[in-house]
């Protein structure tokens, strides 16, 4: 989906109430990628295309890391190790 006034893709977050997940992240990213391969974007589309990317790539790579904390690993003896 697109905003019309400047063709921006929405946020999973504008189409929602509810918190953006890492797939929806992914799917907004591939999204505005797509955007920007577009040879009719402007140079100011463009921007704001990459600045929205942007800051949903620090959104999506927070909850990645928040991901990777919360994996153990189940060590020989049967118990677990936290992630590194």
């Amino acid at each position: 989906m697109y905003r019309t006034e400047r063709c921006l893709p929405m946020s999973p977050r504008q189409k929602k109430d509810k918190e953006m997940s890492i797939e929806e992240g992914f799917t907004f990213l591939e999204d505005s990628l797509k955007k920007l391969s577009d040879d009719d974007i402007s140079l100011e589309e463009s921007f704001a295309v990459f600045e929205k990317g942007m800051k949903v790539l620090k959104e999506v790579s927070g909850k990645i890391d928040e991901v990777e904390k919360k994996v153990q690993i189940i060590n020989e003896e049967g118990g677990t190790d936290d992630f590194q």
